[in-house]
């Protein structure tokens, strides 16, 4: 599952980094925070990969 905006893929990045050790739980906030306990590495994994080329900045909520 592609993340729908830049927000939501940068979001998943910092998650990542904070699942592999990279930098401490601490400094995640908002939605990378709640991504973290969340979703599974192999999902934080998809949702950072997401091409941001052609992605709006923020999702619109529904």
């Amino acid at each position: 599952m592609p993340a729908k905006s830049k927000a939501q893929q940068m979001a998943a990045g910092a998650a990542l980094a904070a699942k592999r050790g990279e930098i401490p739980k601490s400094e995640l906030k908002g939605a990378s925070r709640s991504m973290l306990d969340s979703m599974t590495e192999k999902q934080l994994e998809e949702f950072a990969a997401t091409k941001r080329k052609g992605r709006p900045e923020h999702a619109a909520k529904s």
